[in-house]
C-alpha cells in the first residue's frame, strides 16, 4: 500500500488512496490502530482514506482515529487531505470534501496553506456547571455538522504553566463526564490579546493532548464570538503546533460560515510494508 504521511500544525495523519476500492472498509479501524502507533508503525493521530464520491463531491474523506474509532471529521485532515486531493489531480483549487459530518470545502491559497469551510456549529449550551472531583468549571458546549462533532470548551488561567499530569486528568474525566453523552473533545483555552489565544485540546479516539486540533479551535472561537469575546475575524489560535486562524461569518446569533486557516506539511511518502497487517 502506497500512503502519505502529512501533518497540519502538528495535528498528523496516515492518508490512502481508495478510489479504486481495493481496500475492504470494513479495514479501516484496524488500520488506523496498526498505522498509526507510535512505536510499531508509521505513527499518527489518525488515518484518512480517499474514497469515491457519493453525494455529488470530488471525493470522500473517511476518517479514522488511532484507537480505530471512526471519527464524523477532522478539520485540520481536511485541510491536509485538500492538499493531497490537488496534487494528486482529484480536483482544483477549490475542493468539496465529503465526510461523515456532511460536506467541506477546501480552497488552495498557495504551496502549503489551505481554508477549509468547517461543518456548521449546532447543539451550542453555554457556561454549564460541571463538577469534576468536587470542583466546578464552567464549560461550553458545541457540535459541528451532523451527525455532530462533539467539543467542549473550557476557559483555564495560566493554561501554559497548568500542571500537565492534572491538565490530562481534567481533561480525560470531561471527555467521559455524563453531561456529554457522545463524549467530547476537550479544548482548554485562555485569551493572551485581542484576537488572540492560546489552546490545548485532550481528542477523543486518540486519548491524549494532539499538537492542534482544528473542530476544536473552530468551536472554541465559535464560543468566544457569539460570547462577545472576540471579534471572530482573523482570530489567532497558538497550538503546541504552531497557529491557526479562524474566521466566523453570522447573522446575528446563528453562525453561517467558519473558516479554518493553516499550514500543511507533506511529511513522507513511501510504501507499506508492516509485516503485522
Amino acid at each position: 500500500m502506497e500512503f502519505w504521511k502529512m501533518n497540519g500544525a502538528g495535528n498528523d495523519f496516515v492518508v490512502l488512496n481508495n478510489m479504486d476500492g481495493s481496500i475492504d472498509p470494513a479495514q479501516y479501524g484496524y488500520l488506523a490502530k496498526t498505522l498509526c502507533h507510535r512505536h510499531l508503525s508509521v505513527g499518527a493521530d489518525g488515518l484518512m482514506v480517499v474514497e469515491k464520491p457519493t453525494m455529488g463531491g470530488d471525493y470522500r474523506m473517511a476518517f479514522y482515529n488511532s484507537d480505530g474509532s471512526m471519527g464524523e471529521m477532522c478539520g485540520n485532515g481536511a485541510r491536509c487531505i485538500s492538499r493531497y486531493g490537488y496534487e494528486n489531480g482529484l480536483a482544483g483549487e477549490v475542493q468539496r470534501i465529503e465526510t461523515t459530518a456532511g460536506l467541506v470545502v477546501g480552497h488552495r491559497l498557495d504551496a502549503r496553506h489551505y481554508r477549509v469551510r468547517l461543518n456548521d456549529p449546532c447543539n451550542l449550551r453555554f457556561d454549564l456547571p460541571l463538577e469534576v472531583e468536587g470542583e466546578t468549571y464552567s464549560v461550553s458546549y458545541v457540535e459541528l455538522g451532523n451527525p455532530g462533532i462533539p467539543h467542549a470548551v473550557v476557559p483555564v488561567e495560566n493554561l501554559r504553566d497548568y500542571d500537565e499530569a492534572a491538565l490530562f486528568s481534567l481533561g480525560r474525566a470531561l471527555r467521559y463526564h455524563p453531561a456529554f453523552p457522545k463524549g467530547a473533545n476537550v479544548n482548554f483555552y485562555e485569551i493572551i490579546g485581542e484576537d488572540h489565544l492560546y489552546e490545548r485540546t485532550y481528542e477523543r479516539g486518540v486519548e491524549d493532548f494532539t499538537y492542534a486540533c482544528g473542530t476544536g479551535t473552530g468551536s472554541v472561537v465559535t464560543v468566544l464570538t457569539l460570547k462577545g469575546q472576540v471579534s471572530g475575524h482573523g482570530v489567532a489560535v497558538d497550538m503546541a503546533g504552531g497557529r491557526l486562524t479562524i474566521d466566523v461569518e453570522r447573522d446575528g446569533e446563528t453562525i453561517t460560515d467558519l473558516y479554518l486557516t493553516g499550514p500543511t506539511n507533506i511529511v513522507c511518502k513511501g510504501e507499506i510494508t508492516d509485516e503485522e497487517l
